[in-house]
């Protein structure tokens, strides 16, 4: 079990000395970004504007997904996005560009995932200081005239031009609903009132007043189809895996998720987990010569494709974002123009 299941998810005694951490840390950020409002900090302003997406808690709620659709749909409108992000905190380094030939291992399996969706249309860079790599990255590509962060909503060093915010509606996400490091949230849910737009996910599930919100729009995940990892374009319904052996395959930040989508479609399967950021090897997958077919989120599975055999197929999330949003983002475009 994560640590974040044993503790921010529920309120324990730990959490008496936790609390205040907290309350320190929520006063801590308002104070920052008073700080950089009143100029006593420096910003720093590019040259083209700055989208940050980022979730509110520290699960990733659809981040990544919601990221890639906004990509493709810059890229129809004619603009020339670029995606920066930290990546896994655990290599911080200089500027680079992430490619297809990069070891996901190392760059961390999202980052990965990214840079393997949006292709050579939108480089994507990592680098441990964001302002450092977005100017790297505008120098080595000066065509691209939009800047995407990945994460970084409590990072104001950064001038930001929109700010978008994803709120996953489910307990999981919101857990006891405190900051961290008491509970899973970045900053208090209050602070999304003032958010640019928020994205909210799984609305049905919705336990928070939201009726001082600036607009908020309705993000759906689809989960309806996997493909096989040497074969990306090849895509079958998952309906189809029912009367197949199947083996399912999750680290434990995925594991949610793809147990539900087990139980949803009805499949026979049991789910083996492993630990959230594991390093893949081959005897975690020939432990199970008798499947047919050994199910992965995509990001998991892109971590398997040195020595995967042909039995390995990746299950993609594909972000449906109604049109509404999409009329907002280009208007906020077109006013920065």
């Amino acid at each position: 079990m994560k640590l974040s299941d044993l503790y921010w998810h529920r309120i324990t005694p730990l959490h008496f000395l936790l609390w205040p951490l907290s309350i320190i840390y929520g006063f801590f950020l308002r104070l920052q970004k008073f700080c950089y409002w009143l100029d006593i900090l420096p910003t720093v302003k590019l040259t083209v504007p700055v989208i940050v997406v980022d979730s509110i808690s520290i699960e990733d709620s659809g981040k990544s997904s919601l990221i890639e659709w906004l990509v493709q749909y810059l890229l129809k409108q004619g603009y020339h996005p670029a995606v920066i992000t930290q990546g896994s905190t655990d290599h911080p380094g200089k500027p680079r560009q992430i490619t297809i030939d990069c070891d996901p291992n190392v760059v961390g399996a999202k980052t990965f995932l990214l840079a393997r969706h949006c292709g050579e249309s939108c480089p994507v860079w990592i680098g441990s200081d964001r302002i450092t790599t977005a100017q790297s990255l505008l120098a080595a590509h000066s065509h691209c005239n939009i800047i995407i962060q990945d994460g970084g909503v409590n990072c104001f060093r950064l001038e930001r031009d929109l700010e978008i915010v994803v709120a996953d509606f489910s307990e999981h996400s919101f857990g006891n609903g405190l900051c961290l490091p008491a509970g899973p949230l970045r900053f208090d849910i209050k602070q999304l009132e003032k958010t640019d737009i928020v994205v909210t996910n799984d609305r049905s599930q919705r336990f928070v007043d939201t009726s001082n919100w600036r607009k908020s729009f309705n993000m759906k995940l689809l989960n309806n189809t996997a493909y096989p990892i040497f074969e990306s374009t090849t895509r079958q319904p998952i309906t189809g895996f029912k009367n197949k052996r199947l083996q399912a395959i999750a680290t434990e930040d995925n594991a949610l998720w793809m147990y539900n989508l087990i139980q949803f479609f009805g499949l026979n399967t049991q789910l083996r987990t492993f630990p959230e950021n594991h390093a893949f090897t081959p005897a975690d997958i020939q432990q199970f010569p008798e499947a047919e077919i050994i199910l992965m989120p995509e990001d998991n599975a892109l971590l398997c494709q040195g020595f995967a055999t042909n039995t390995v197929w990746a299950l993609p999330r594909d972000a449906w974002i109604n049109t509404e949003l999409q009329t907002v983002i280009l208007k906020r475009l077109q006013q920065l123009s």
